[in-house]
């Protein structure tokens, strides 16, 4: 009789112990196992990184989206636990032999099916573009739909099986994964890091944009076609602005970007860029910061949240937070983190309750969505998992092309094909190099020695905004839009009112109406303002300029404009504009940048302010520097 392997022994310790545990596999040779206790806290701040005697100590911690609540944002509230797994044990076994100590009978489901019909999900679609994105409450949105079924026997035993499945048939996961607590199981394979933190750096790594490979697997032609899309490829933009609003708020240096790169998965190839800087905050503040994804939730943030309530008919549980582990560092110099941070995104992932599997997935929706292509997307990643841990038919072909093993005729890596990459790298071709190329120490620019207040109207570029004018000197906090006194509007050197979502029109939205009060009280007082987007909407409407909504939004889309004398590529986030008639440059004291035909008005300025209508900070504005220091020029002079 053979003898089981150590592996073998000491998963069944494990499970016999009938304590609570974590399987992890962070590399294509080992899993990690942890076992300890499970605390239930309020707050990120609450999770347990010491122990009474001041000891730094490993946890594991599910954090729903729920968490959001600790920003101020809305969601369905099912007061899902911020679940800790509070480490004793962790232990390092072969990969190999954890596979062959894992069972494999298939598990049987029924009733199985998506919660919400396709035809409901593509007319949500429908008027998620029409009445959130057509009416400018945001540039895309994420809404979701569950894939349920009843499971057939022991839980355990059915997530040891998926476990094992995922370690043995999914590619390109940053974390395989499964999480038994009390009462709860989770088991996936995350394609995607939402943060880390490791020595003081920082990295995020979006992804967006999602091939669902055919029948036989994906070819070089059938990418190409994916990579070509406008769709596709805005949609990835769109995220990475999203996340370089959070590695703002949380890095000394902004961040930098690099790639894109693809992310080749068994049934699903994604885009994906990856985002570093520096930081010093404790790695739970770095993850209150950056709650939740824009790729599993939308922007901006705060917006996306409301749009979710509005339009999703349950809560999400852990769908779209993250499995944040935290470690104890090796070391440092004073006052660095005590712990390092590793959090990848809750997606790609089955849950198990009471018998019942949930498998949660949501499609990006901007102003290019075609409804039916969206019901398709969820489709392929409701299969990718559920193919991944055998509850449906798999794409042996797929699978046989894409085994590393399978020999070199049979192999196709694509993202090493010349045309494929040529095709990636063209995109930063589009993009501001401020955040591809390495940053200056901020604080030298041509402002230096002055200083900006800038007010936030719920819309964290105003962030990278303050990055980018740290780095032409001036001295930049930001402040809300509701926290903001008089006081400090009138003492500030410049006021720099910030983007936002919504009609600047509404006259019921006391948010319109302090961006009011705040543009025309600078205004009025002669001292120098900067108005961006929105504000600049509301700036245009104090000199009595027309507002209105655009034919179809400008969520995303990047233009070359007539900035007062000089061509400039920015990108726009606008659904509403100021427009005057073609041809005028001038109204009152302001001298008006506008459209030639249109009419639509790219910017402003006159004694004392200047505006632009673009997002001179986002990584789709190229010119977005050299034009922002030509505004804070005019607005200071």
């Amino acid at each position: 009789m053979t003898p089981p392997s150590p592996s073998s022994a000491a998963l069944a310790d494990v499970l016999d112990a009938h304590v609570p545990f974590a399987l992890i596999a962070r590399d294509p040779g080992t899993v990690e196992v942890l076992t300890g206790e499970t605390v239930d806290v309020d707050l990120l701040a609450d999770i347990p990184l010491a122990d009474a005697a001041g000891t730094a100590r490993e946890v594991l911690a599910l954090v729903p989206f729920r968490q959001v609540t600790e920003r101020g944002f809305e969601c369905h509230d099912d007061h899902a636990p911020l679940r800790c797994l509070v480490v004793d044990a962790h232990a390092t076994l072969p990969r190999d032999e954890v596979i062959a100590a894992l069972p494999a009978a298939p598990v049987g489901l029924r009733g199985a099916g998506f919660d919400v019909a396709d035809e409901e999900y593509a007319e949500t679609v429908r008027t998620v573009i029409a009445d959130e994105i057509g009416r400018g409450e945001g540039a895309n949105f994420v809404i979701r739909r569950d894939f349920t079924a009843d499971v057939d026997g022991d839980a355990i035993t059915a997530a040891l099986t998926w476990f094992r499945a995922l370690l043995e048939h999914e590619r390109g996961a940053y974390w395989t994964f499964l999480v038994s607590t009390p009462g709860h199981i989770a088991v996936g394979a995350s394609p995607e890091a939402h943060v880390s933190a490791r020595d003081g750096v920082v990295t995020m790594n979006p992804i967006s944009g999602t091939f669902r490979h055919p029948a036989g697997g994906a070819t070089v032609e059938t990418l190409t076609t994916f990579l070509e899309s406008t769709k596709e490829t805005e949609e990835l933009f769109m995220v990475v602005d999203e996340e370089l609003k959070m590695m703002s708020a949380v890095c000394s240096d902004g961040g930098r970007i690099t790639g894109p790169h693809l992310k080749e998965m068994s049934r699903l190839t994604h885009t994906e860029y990856v985002l570093r800087g520096r930081s010093r905050l404790d790695p739970r503040d770095i993850l209150r910061e950056t709650m939740f994804a824009p790729t599993v939730t939308g922007s901006p943030m705060q917006n996306a949240c409301t749009v979710i309530t509005r339009h999703e008919r349950t809560p999400r549980g852990y769908y779209s937070g993250v499995a944040a582990l935290f470690t104890p560092s090796a070391g440092g110099e004073p006052g660095a983190p005590t712990h390092d941070l590793d959090a990848p995104i809750l997606i790609r992932t089955a849950y198990l309750v009471d018998g019942r599997l949930r498998v949660p997935v949501g499609a990006t929706l901007v102003r290019h969505s075609d409804p039916d292509g969206e019901v398709s997307e969820t489709h392929g990643k409701a299969a990718g998992v559920l193919g991944a841990i055998g509850a449906v038919p798999r794409d042996r072909d797929a699978e046989a092309a894409a085994d590393p093993d399978a020999p070199a005729a049979a192999r196709r890596p694509l993202a090493e094909d010349p045309g494929i990459s040529a095709l990636l790298a063209s995109r930063n071709g589009r993009l501001a190099q401020f955040w591809l190329n390495p940053q200056e120490p901020a604080g030298h620019g041509p402002f230096a020695g002055r200083s900006a207040l800038v007010v936030d109207a719920e819309d964290r570029f105003t962030t990278m905004l303050a990055h980018q004018l740290r780095h032409l000197g001036l001295d930049a906090a930001i402040v809300p839009w509701n926290a903001v006194t008089d006081a400090q509007l009138d003492a500030a050197e410049l006021v720099v009112a910030g983007p936002g979502p919504g009609d600047p029109a509404d006259e019921t939205s006391p948010r319109m109406r302090r961006m009011r009060e705040v543009v025309g009280r600078r205004r009025a007082s002669g001292r120098p303002l900067l108005a961006v987007c929105l504000s600049n909407q509301i700036l245009a409407g104090s000199l009595g300029i027309g507002l209105g909504p655009l034919a179809r939004p400008h969520q995303g889309l990047q233009k070359i404009v007539d900035v007062f004398g000089e061509d400039a590529s920015i990108g726009f986030y606008n659904t509403f504009t100021a427009r005057v008639a073609p041809g005028t440059t001038r109204v009152g004291v302001a001298e008006v940048a506008a459209d030639p035909v249109s009419g639509d008005v790219y910017a402003l300025r006159g004694p004392g302010f200047a505006s632009v209508q673009g997002h001179l900070e986002s990584i789709l504005s190229r010119d977005g520097m050299t034009t922002l220091e030509r505004l804070v020029g005019h607005a200071l002079a």
